[in-house]
């Protein structure tokens, strides 16, 4: 069977990460949820997403086809419900359609001649961005159980000190040494490649995704998720990094989603309480208004290819957009629009050519290229978010 991916009607609500990529392409728990349905479809998907994207993330169609809205994370009991398909039929939770079988042959998809099926059942979904950390606990203990199962650990190094050694494991290559691991608190995955260095410890649960890095001494509390080749230092808790990204020294980062090929300078600080310690509000591409979380704690929303400078500090709740650059004294302000460049005493616009250029030499280093389609991408984005810019 042919399975696609499609972006549902929580894109704009999970801007500015999907400013970049499609829905299925969010790092939450240990793997993207693309990466979490092709391991229970046993099976490649691919993508229907906004026009601007498909080029690099496109769709195959074929003659029978399973679509599948993203914003769903799969489990056992879904993905059978998926798998078991038959042409027009459609499962449904609510008014929200999950998954419908669809032929090449169609013009457009009248549910009403579909036979609808209920799925009744307890799954993850992601609906807004503060759903990426604020379910990442569960997500965490999914993935964990489904990249184990039936698999045996790498040993834990005799100086390593840990609590409820059942509950960590350790791919092919990682390294660490004179570390605490505490996985009482929840599973603790140590992916390929990757490496905690000494005098860290970190409290689950927790991913260390391939060849990411936790740098020495560092301080982690769960529920956090550090993407491919990115690195912590400093404090972290409950937050997620989706790759490439880098939160290499002393400061704090809480309950706050980095997306790819961010770069937080040294002793950069989130706020992720307010004072008075009322609810948080976040800025929403989708209304246009900072909207209530119905949470306590929030902190920093960072789009790809954004940066701070040394010593900057962002206030409880805020949404910087994609390639902006940050720095100097003060709280800039609670929504950094895409493209922005100074802080709290004023921003101008940060031309798509020094931008490109930071990122050709960003990516460099990790032997990535700036390609054509990241380009068109990001001229797309720089476009799209005009409005917001003042200058």
């Amino acid at each position: 069977m042919n399975y696609i991916l499609f972006d549902g009607t929580v894109r704009n609500a999970l801007l500015p990460f999907t400013f970049t990529r499609p829905v299925a392409d969010i790092r939450i728990g240990i793997l993207t949820i693309r990466e979490k349905w092709e391991k229970y479809l046993g099976s490649t998907t691919t993508t229907l997403t906004e026009e601007y994207l498909s080029e690099k993330f496109p769709m195959v169609e074929m003659e029978e086809n399973i679509m599948i809205n993203a914003s769903f994370l799969p489990n056992d009991i879904l993905s059978e419900m998926v798998k078991n398909l038959e042409i027009n039929q459609a499962i449904f939770k609510g008014n929200e359609v999950i998954a419908f079988f669809t032929q090449e042959t169609q013009e457009e998809v009248d549910f009403d001649t579909y036979e609808i099926i209920e799925f009744e059942e307890e799954c993850l979904t992601v609906e807004h961005t503060w759903d990426i950390f604020a379910k990442n606990d569960a997500a965490l203990r999914e993935d964990f159980e489904l990249l184990t199962e039936d698999r045996t650990s790498q040993p834990i190094p005799k100086s390593v000190n840990v609590i409820a050694p059942e509950n960590v494991f350790i791919e092919q290559g990682a390294k660490l040494e004179f570390v605490t691991l505490n996985a009482s608190t929840g599973p603790i995955y140590i992916g390929k490649n990757a490496e905690i260095m000494e005098g860290s410890v970190i409290r689950g649960p927790f991913a260390l995704c391939e060849s990411g890095r936790v740098k020495l001494a560092s301080k982690v509390y769960g529920a956090t998720t550090v993407g491919p080749h990115s690195v912590i230092g400093g404090e972290v808790s409950n937050s997620v990094l989706f790759g490439y990204s880098n939160k290499g020294h002393d400061g704090f980062l809480g309950n706050s989603v980095l997306g790819e090929w961010c770069n937080l300078g040294a002793d950069t600080n989130n706020s992720n309480l307010k004072n008075n310690y009322e609810e948080v509000k976040l800025w929403s591409y989708e209304t246009e208004s900072f909207d209530k979380t119905g949470l306590q704690f929030c902190g920093l929303m960072m789009g790809d290819h954004s940066k701070s400078g040394i010593n900057t500090m962002f206030n409880t709740g805020t949404v910087v957009g994609v390639s902006t650059n940050i720095f100097g004294s003060g709280f800039p302000r609670n929504f950094v629009p895409s493209f922005s460049w100074g802080g709290a005493s004023g921003f101008t616009t940060y031309i798509t050519k020094k931008a490109f250029e930071t990122a050709r030499i960003v990516m460099a280093r990790r032997q990535v290229e700036f390609s054509a389609q990241d380009e068109k991408i990001l001229t797309h984005v720089f476009e799209a978010t005009k409005q917001y810019r003042k200058d």
